[in-house]
C-alpha cells in the first residue's frame, strides 16, 4: 500500500508544449501591402509627370520660400489670437451671468457655423462695406441738425483697403473662426476638473480668477493640449484658402507657379511634400508640450507595466 502511495506521489504531468496561434492571414496581408508599396514606388520614380527635376528646381524658389513664412507666421498668429479669445469665450460660456453667457454662446454658434472660406473673402472684401472707417461721434449730423450748429463728429479715419490687406483680411477671418473651436475645447478643459477642487480653492479664500489661474487652467491643460495640437496643424492647412483673399502664402505661391509654367502637377506634388513638412515639425512640438504638461501623471497602461514589473522582482 505504501508503495502505490509513493508511486502517485512522485508522479508529475508530462510539460505542455505550448503551439503558437498561426495567423497566415497576416502574412497574406503583409505581402500584399508590400506588393501594393513597390507598385506605388515604381511608378513614383519612373513616371515623367512628376518632373523631379523641375520640381526640385522651384519648389524652393524666392516666392516659395516667402509664401511658407507667411504661412507659418499666419499660423502663429491666428492660432495665438484664437487661444486668447477661446480662453475668454470659455470663461465667458461657462459664466452664471446669462448676458456673457449669450455672447458667448451666439458667437461660438455663428463662427462654427460660417465655412471659413467665406469668412475670408467676406474679410476680403470688407472695402465693400466701409471705404473708410471713421473714428468719432455718432449721429453728429442729427445732433448738429438738433442744435443748429456746425459739428463734425469725426476725430479721424483711414482707408479700409490700407488697413485690411490681404494678410490682415485672412488674420481676421482664421483667428476669429478658430477662437469659436478653442473655446469648446477649453471648456470641455474646464469641465474636466472635479467640482471638488473648486469648493476647496473658494473654502481657502481664492478668487474666481486665481482659482482659474493656478488649479483650473493648469489641471485642464492635459485635456486642452491634445487637440488643441490638432487645430494647430488643422490651421497649418487652412492657410491654403487665402488664396481666396490672397494672402501670398504657400499654396498661392506654388499655384502660381504652376499656373505660369503649366506644370500643375508637380507644383500639387511640392504642395503636398511641403505641407507634410511643416505638419510633421507641428507633431514633434505637440509631442514635447503633451509630454510636459503629462509629467507626473500615469496612464493606466503605465500602472500596469509598474505593476508587473514590481511582481516580477518580488
Amino acid at each position: 500500500m505504501s508503495d502505490i502511495v509513493n508511486t502517485t506521489t512522485t508522479e508529475r504531468p508530462d510539460a505542455l508544449r505550448a503551439v503558437p496561434v498561426r495567423h497566415p492571414g497576416r502574412w497574406v496581408a503583409t505581402a500584399v501591402i508590400l506588393v501594393l508599396v513597390a507598385m506605388f514606388a515604381h511608378m513614383v520614380l519612373t513616371n515623367d509627370a512628376f518632373q523631379w527635376g523641375f520640381m526640385a528646381k522651384n519648389a524652393f524658389a524666392g516666392p516659395v520660400l516667402e509664401g511658407a513664412r507667411n504661412t507659418v507666421l499666419l499660423t502663429v498668429v491666428s492660432m495665438a489670437i484664437g487661444i486668447a479669445m477661446g480662453v475668454i469665450l470659455a470663461i465667458m460660456r461657462s459664466s452664471t451671468n446669462p448676458i456673457l453667457a449669450s455672447i458667448a454662446w451666439v458667437y461660438i454658434w455663428f463662427f462654427r457655423a460660417v465655412p471659413r472660406v467665406v469668412l475670408l473673402v467676406l474679410f476680403g472684401n470688407l472695402g465693400i462695406l466701409y471705404a473708410r472707417f471713421e473714428i468719432g461721434i455718432p449721429f453728429d449730423w442729427l445732433i448738429a441738425d438738433l442744435l443748429n450748429i456746425d459739428l463734425s463728429g469725426r476725430f479721424f479715419g483711414f482707408d479700409a483697403r490700407t488697413l485690411i490687406s490681404g494678410f490682415v483680411a485672412a488674420t481676421l477671418g482664421l483667428a476669429l473662426s478658430e477662437a469659436a473651436y478653442m473655446a469648446e475645447i477649453v471648456r470641455a478643459g474646464m469641465q474636466s476638473i472635479p467640482q471638488g477642487q473648486v469648493d476647496a480653492a473658494e473654502s481657502l479664500g481664492m478668487s474666481r480668477s486665481l482659482t482659474l489661474r493656478r488649479i483650473i487652467l493648469p489641471q485642464a491643460m492635459r485635456v486642452i493640449i491634445p487637440p488643441t495640437g490638432n487645430e494647430t496643424i488643422a490651421m497649418i492647412k487652412d492657410t491654403a484658402l487665402v488664396a481666396y483673399v490672397p494672402a501670398y502664402e504657400l499654396w498661392f505661391q506654388l499655384q502660381g507657379i504652376g499656373s505660369r509654367t503649366f506644370q500643375v502637377f508637380p507644383m500639387l506634388v511640392a504642395a503636398c511634400l511641403w505641407y507634410l513638412a511643416l505638419t510633421s515639425v507641428l507633431m514633434v512640438v505637440q509631442h514635447f508640450i503633451e509630454r510636459h504638461f503629462t509629467k507626473g501623471s500615469r496612464t493606466d497602461s503605465a500602472r500596469l507595466r509598474l505593476a508587473r514589473g514590481g511582481a516580477g522582482g518580488a
